[in-house]
């Protein structure tokens, strides 16, 4: 079989999505190429930093890294704007999408709420309020969210902080993500 029989999902057989099946299983292996593709894209997106979205987030997995994080957590910190190219006005919810089958919940919601926690170095540059993240001050991540952004990320734009390559970070990327969804 080459293709399904059917022109709408209703009429198709098991044999049809037994097919699709495999054909999926095959997808999600070559999710980790696809990350990586991804993330060398970044080096041609959002202007006017220092450095660019690439090396901001191979500088945040690698501060990750230099801190003794586990390897769930320096794979967040390096796919934590991936989504700066296409969903730029919900860049975190879109990481935290692509990783939430495969880390722990945590880092799922420490991801997610990235951007938030982040406007607290600007937003009040802009009329915004820095204080947002305040209305999770209660939950229980809420301490890791913070230094997330204050140890790694935020201090992530400088040209000089000795930063280790994509290469070096693709083990990591194939072993998260090929881990069986859970």
């Amino acid at each position: 079989m080459t293709e399904v029989s059917f022109t709408q999902m209703k009429d198709g057989t098991q044999a049809d999505y037994v097919f699709l099946e495999q054909l999926e299983d095959d997808h999600i292996k070559g999710l980790p190429g696809r990350i990586m593709k991804a993330l060398a894209g970044l080096s041609d997106g959002l202007a006017g930093y220092k450095i660019d979205r690439l090396h901001h987030s191979l500088q945040t997995a690698t501060r990750a890294e230099d801190e003794g994080a586990s390897i769930d957590w320096i794979v967040a910190a390096l796919v934590h704007d991936i989504g700066d190219e296409l969903a730029p006005l919900s860049h975190a919810e879109f990481a935290a999408a692509l990783l939430k089958p495969f880390v722990s919940d945590e880092i799922v919601w420490v991801v997610e709420k990235h951007g938030l926690f982040q406007a607290y170095y600007y937003a009040h540059h802009v009329g915004g309020d820095r204080h947002a993240r305040d209305q999770y001050k209660d939950h229980p991540f809420y301490d890791q969210c913070v230094h997330f952004c204050e140890a790694w990320d935020q201090a992530s734009f400088d040209p000089t902080y000795p930063t280790r390559s994509l290469d070096h970070f693709e083990p990591m990327v194939r072993e998260v993500f090929s881990r069986r969804a859970h």
